[in-house]
């Protein structure tokens, strides 16, 4: 649609979705001349129609969603092709790593759902998305304000992560578990590129797949692509044996490029794909394939730990968040989240927990609860597939349970008890998970989303049951196939030398088939038994997990010594109260200058080199980029109270050129260039580059950052710049955005290119030290 529209004359910072309003019968045009190339699906020209994109525009978002609803349904009557709703990204990002709420967003794609519906929307298509957050925030809205089918793309760079971090099988998960009816690819890459992550989405997903590549790159001059109708065809034919349902195009694919590809998809039908078994849970960031023996923590929990209760009780998140980070880091894969205390609100702390957890940590998380209403929150509030622990063999709780598990794509822990209790036997226990498994499938959640949990009793009172326990654990992978699970120091309590028989069970439980062991990974025995089972049973293949973890392994200290948090670990972690406090202490050792110099930035450097060696994502940069921004208020009151004036490296002045509303990346570049001690006066989007000269002018500034987006809007660009050399300002310029190039940013006139913001913090560091 905007290829078209631009060839069309569309003018510099026109906003496309006015069109169908004004000049409907266009918009009807470019639809109609798809169809007669042979497409099948048509996208309405609302991909930028939500409340924040569409402000100011003068029109109502019900109103530019109809009349674009109304101008495709025009070249596509009902039962000819598809109309889909397009809804593109709202342009903020979400918390924690922007300012825009979860519901907030969610409300801004519901408010563009409805109206889309009820005007005839045959679909609804979600596309070019980056952050999963956002993904979930449309996906929920589409299905909770209308019944259309739901298909989901997100666009990728060729690492296989979007621009936020998120992975395509992580993308995969989340969105077959929220019950999207399609996943693709579309955007930013061309056929040859897509195809590797194609395959890689195939393989993650019983889901159909579409894919709708560029055509190719573009030039920012002419706006023309590089790939031609012929070359595009030709490069889309390996995707025929991938098992794909649906074929498309996205930027420069004009009405050829979809004739050729018609006559190449015409009489053909999509290739056998293999069925995904694979039980996984997942962040953007990290999928956990549960395989071999998987490690839950246990520590977020208040059962028999006096400082966490009274960490829940004071809301201190610090501690919650340092005992995830702790596990993490001694082997955990996944965090059990209990939050239950009288005298809490159950159902609120739990949705502060998991939005706090997921700020620092990129662990999946295993929620745990008997109250569905704090599970509802959790789950919620999720970003990524998760597991639920726990639902048992009665009715009611299974009732309760199962159907938020399916909305939001969790996981489910079933516990062999009921009503009656727990049974003695491992025959009746296995009674009890064989409900439990048909429960969970009529629900609509396949056997690999299931694990049972078969009770670990504690052997000082119930000797004999332990190994009902484990007869248990066979009988439910043998004759149901699902995962299991354990909460294995249930064994010891009571008893003297618990370490030893937490371990001794473990490695038993193990040999009976146990998938998740809910351990304290802290204890380093644990760990060890967990690795060594793996290698026994032959689950880690050539000992690949044992081998890293202790090759090169030195022997631990007999009694080490808990090392201190350093400014450089609250920064790298992203703890703001950490870094505030190391921050105080260091400037009774140190000046403040010398503390910015030797320790803040050299931190920011070590998480910026990680961002750049794909070690780190966006996310972690920008949590990174506030803990040392909350280091940073600390030096400045400590100099302001000393009477001296503040100290900056220099004046950078940004801004979103004329036309163009897209400020994403702006708005991070921002961020972090403060983060490092720079001044920063953003003058916003749509900017008129009269007003960059006169502020560049007045402010003395040495370094201006220009951002577009769009290849309409890069002609706004090199006014920009050609004005602040005619106007003789002494500074230098770098821009940035999708849509430039090195060579083109030269053409332009401007003195650098960042391709990212640590690029930007690099030419800040070369212009003004």
């Amino acid at each position: 649609m905007g290829t078209m529209l631009q060839s069309a004359g569309l003018a510099g910072g026109q906003r496309p979705e006015t069109l169908s309003v004004t000049e409907a019968e266009k918009i009807t045009a470019i639809h109609r001349a798809y169809l007669d190339a042979g497409a099948q699906v048509v996208y309405t020209n609302t991909f930028g129609a939500n409340g924040l994109k569409a402000e100011g525009c003068g029109y109502s978002v019900q109103e530019l969603v109809t009349a674009s609803v109304r101008a495709a349904r025009a070249a596509a009557p009902t039962g000819s092709a598809r109309v889909a709703l397009d809804i593109g990204p709202l342009g903020e990002l979400l918390e924690p790593v922007g300012t825009l709420s979860f519901e907030e967003a969610y409300e801004l794609f519901a408010e563009m759902v409805r109206p889309g519906a009820a005007a005839g929307a045959d679909l609804v298509v979600i596309e070019t998305m980056t952050d999963l957050y956002e993904v979930k925030a449309a996906v929920l809205a589409a299905k909770e304000n209308c019944a259309l089918p739901v298909w989901v793309s997100m666009t990728f760079e060729e690492s296989g992560r979007t621009f936020t971090g998120c992975s395509v099988e992580a993308m995969a998960a989340t969105l077959e578990g929220l019950g999207a009816d399609a996943v693709g690819i579309n955007c930013s890459l061309g056929p040859v590129e897509i195809l590797p992550i194609a395959k890689r989405l195939c393989a993650a997903t019983n889901l159909p797949v579409f894919i709708k590549p560029n055509a190719g790159l573009p030039d920012p001059e002419s706006g023309s692509y590089d790939i031609t109708p012929e070359q595009f065809c030709a490069q889309m034919e390996p995707y025929l044996e991938l098992g794909v349902f649906a074929l498309g195009g996205c930027c420069g694919t004009t009405p050829e490029y979809i004739r050729r590809l018609a006559a190449l998809c015409g009489g053909r039908v999509p290739a056998a794909r293999q069925p995904v078994e694979a039980s996984v849970v997942c962040t953007p960031t990290l999928v956990q394939q549960v395989e071999g023996l998987t490690v839950v923590g246990e520590r977020i929990n208040p059962t028999g730990k006096k400082l966490f209760k009274q960490a829940l009780l004071d809301g201190n998140m610090d501690y919650i968040l340092t005992q995830a980070l702790s596990q993490k880091e001694a082997g955990a894969q996944i965090l059990d989240v209990n939050v239950g205390l009288p005298g809490i609100d159950e159902p609120a702390m739990m949705e502060q927990v998991v939005k706090s957890l997921q700020t620092v940590s990129d662990l999946p998380l295993q929620l745990d609860s008997s109250d569905p209403e704090a599970l509802r929150r959790g789950l919620r509030v999720y970003n990524g597939k998760p597991i639920v622990n726990s639902v048992n063999g009665e009715q009611k709780v299974l009732d309760a349970v199962l159907p938020l598990c399916k909305k939001y794509g969790a996981a489910v822990v079933g516990l062999t008890l009921d009503g009656n209790g727990i049974p003695m036997k491992a025959e009746q226990r296995f009674a009890v998970a064989e409900k439990i498994v048909s429960a969970c499938e009529a629900a609509g959640i396949p056997r690999r989303d299931i694990y049972i949990d078969c009770l670990t009793l504690t052997a000082s009172a119930q000797q004999k049951e332990v190994a009902e326990t484990l007869a248990a654990i066979r009988m439910v992978k043998e004759r149901l196939g699902v995962r299991t699970v354990l909460g294995v120091s249930n064994i010891s309590f009571g008893l003297p030398n618990r370490e030893l028989l937490n371990h001794s069970f473990l490695t038993m439980a193990a040999a009976a088939g146990l998938d998740l062991a809910i351990i304290n990974p802290n204890v380093t025995s644990m760990m060890d038994a967990v690795r060594a089972a793996d290698v026994l049973l032959a689950r880690d293949k050539k000992a690949g997990r044992y081998l890293v973890a202790y090759a090169n392994a030195a022997p631990a200290p007999l009694a080490a010594a808990k090392r201190e948090m350093t400014i450089e670990d609250a920064i790298y972690r992203g703890f703001k109260a950490e870094a505030r406090q190391c921050t105080q202490e260091l400037l009774l050792k140190m000046g403040e200058l010398r503390l910015v110099n030797e320790r803040l930035i050299p931190a920011l450097d070590a998480v910026g080199a990680e961002f750049e060696a794909g070690k780190l994502f966006l996310p972690q940069l920008l949590q990174a980029a506030s803990a040392a921004q909350a280091a940073f208020e600390v030096v400045k009151l400590s100099i302001a109270s000393k009477g001296r004036p503040p100290v900056s490296k220099g004046k950078i002045l940004v801004a979103t050129v004329k036309g163009d509303i897209h400020d994403i990346g702006k708005n991070i570049v921002k961020v972090i260039l403060e983060n490092y001690g720079y001044d920063v006066i953003d003058l916003g989007r749509d900017v008129a580059a009269e007003r960059v000269v006169k502020t560049a002018q007045e402010q003395g500034i040495r370094l201006v950052g220009l951002s577009a987006l769009m290849t309409t809007t890069l002609a706004s660009m090199e006014q920009t710049i050609r004005l602040l050399r005619e106007a003789a300002v002494d500074c230098r310029v770098f821009v940035g955005g999708a849509v430039l190039t090195p060579g083109y940013a030269k053409r332009i006139g401007a003195d650098y290119y960042a391709k990212d913001a640590k690029q930007a913090v690099d030419i800040a560091k070369e212009v003004l030290g």
